[in-house]
């Protein structure tokens, strides 16, 4: 029996968005003594700074605990705790003394917003020429595919370079989702956080709704262009190979 600990999917979604977007929309209202309460301020109201750390050390922790407890760090994992540690450092480096935020501050977390999916992708395409292809990783797995079986019959039937195209293409496309998630980052950043740097609250919650929204307007379609990637694998393995699904799929 295998001992591999899975992320619950809909553990990350809480920890990294919905807890983020509550800190950052509805938390971060006041001023930033949270042990003070101003007239109108409501108790939860622990002002720009707090809010900001609270939304970025949950998912901090919730990250750290995650490698600790699968004890498989690996390049990826570690750029997501990176991502969270430069979202709260860039926001508190542009808070000023006097409540706004540094009109550059959009810019620098649009450039973050870019390089992340940007260095995925760079190591998804460079990592085709290496031991392991993370191609083999993130779609072409063992844990799905019966790839023995597969690569038997590619021999027999001398398709071996046409299932090398095949796996290269498949890195192309994985790779260039990334790319388009990149722009994407990049152009919602500088949409929803440009204009909200007249204070630290409404720059807290235009924080809120990029992380929100960046869920839904990117992660959606990355899962679509995923899904695509599958669905044209999975027929490319079965003209090789002659193979139907059940023998190319190993059963769940």
């Amino acid at each position: 029996m295998s001992n591999k600990q899975q992320e619950n999917p809909l553990s990350n979604i809480m920890w990294n968005v919905l807890i983020p977007v509550v800190a950052l929309s509805f938390l971060s209202k006041g001023d930033n003594d949270p042990l003070t309460q101003a007239s109108g301020e409501k108790l939860w109201h622990i002002g720009p700074m707090w809010g900001m750390i609270l939304a970025v050390s949950l998912p901090l922790v919730y990250g750290i605990h995650h490698l600790i407890k699968t004890k498989k760090p690996n390049f990826f994992s570690i750029l997501g705790v990176i991502s969270i540690l430069l979202t709260g450092g860039i926001a508190i480096m542009a808070f000023r003394d006097n409540g706004s935020v540094d009109e550059q501050a959009p810019f620098w977390f649009a450039l973050k917003e870019a390089a992340i999916p940007l260095v995925f992708g760079v190591t998804i395409l460079l990592s085709h020429w290496t031991k392991t292809p993370l191609v083999r990783v993130f779609l072409y797995n063992p844990d799905f595919f019966n790839i023995p079986a597969i690569e038997k019959r590619v021999q027999e039937n001398s398709m071996t370079e046409k299932y090398k195209k095949l796996i290269f293409s498949g890195t192309l496309l994985l790779s260039g989702s990334f790319f388009l998630s990149m722009i994407m980052n990049y152009f919602l950043a500088i949409y929803l956080l440009v204009g909200n740097t007249d204070s630290q609250a409404q720059f807290n919650e235009a924080v809120g709704k990029l992380t929100g929204w960046g869920f839904a307007v990117i992660g959606v379609p990355m899962l679509v262009i995923l899904m695509i990637t599958m669905w044209r694998f999975v027929s490319g393995l079965r003209n090789l190979t002659g193979m139907d699904n059940e023998e190319i799929l190993l059963p769940r």
